[in-house]
This record gives C-alpha cells, structure tokens and sequence, in this order.
C-alpha cells in the first residue's frame, strides 16, 4: 500500500522569514506559521481558540519568493511534508524538531487599493489587427451544422 507525507496549512506568520545560504549557495528561507481553530464552548456558549505554531523551510525558489514578498503577520497557505529531525542540545540531551519542509508558499495578502495601481501609466498595447472572417480559416466551412 502507498503512503503520503503532505501537509496543507492556511494561517499567518508569526515571525518575519529568516534566509540563509547553505556553503554551496542555496537559499533557505525559515519562519513560523500558526494556524487557528476556533469555537464556542458548548457549555457557556463562549468563544474558544487554539493556535498551533508550526516551524517552516522553505528552499531555492521558494525560499527567495519567501524572504522577499512575505512579513510577521501576512496570510500565507504552505503545502509541504512532515519531517522530523533529531538533534543534541548543549547538555547532550536528543531533542527532537517537526517541522513543514515546504515546496510551495502562497501569499494570499490582498494589495492595498492605493499600492495596486501603478505610480506611472502602463505603455499603450497595440490594437491587435482585425481578423476578418475568410482570414480566419473556416472560409471553407459549410454553413451547414447539425445542431
């Protein structure tokens, strides 16, 4: 039988992206992402929440787009697998990381209606030309059709 390791998360940053380079040049890019589940508690009726963190790497492409366009509170949906890394701490003690190695990351911020327009105007486009109806290759068409 198959397995898949996937992960689909939509929620905000919770700090700004970190880059850094390994030796051989590749970027990787690491922030924090919470996600937030929220509810009325039965009993009271009282709103609830619970916001999970969850560590974030990105890297190449998506590692530039990350610390280039993405800021501490953006609304963000991070598709990725699990991985889970042990490691020693300073007092030699295994400690162990899960984290999202993500492969995809899109902003799903909205630009202010004042920054979307454009500060100079966009050239003129030329008229594409006109297209008669014998240039269009169905001159040789019967007019004929069965529905």
């Amino acid at each position: 039988m198959a397995s898949t390791n996937m992960a689909v998360l939509t929620g905000y940053l919770g700090t700004d992206p970190e880059k850094r380079y390994f030796p051989d040049g590749t970027p990787q890019t690491t922030f924090r992402m919470g996600t937030t589940e929220r509810w009325k508690d039965k009993n009271t009726g009282e709103p609830k929440s619970h916001t999970e963190w969850h560590n974030i790497v990105t890297q190449k492409g998506t590692a530039e787009f990350a610390a280039t366009y993405l800021k501490k509170g953006d609304s963000v949906q991070v598709i990725g697998k699990l991985r889970t890394r042990k490691w020693t701490d300073r007092n030699g003690v295994d400690r162990y990381t899960t984290e999202i190695r993500s492969s995809d990351v899109q902003s799903l911020e909205r630009k202010p209606a004042d920054k979307a327009a454009p500060t100079t105007p966009p050239p003129q486009e030329e008229a594409p030309p006109e297209v008669s109806p014998d240039t269009r290759g169905f001159a040789d068409m019967d007019d004929d059709l069965p529905f």
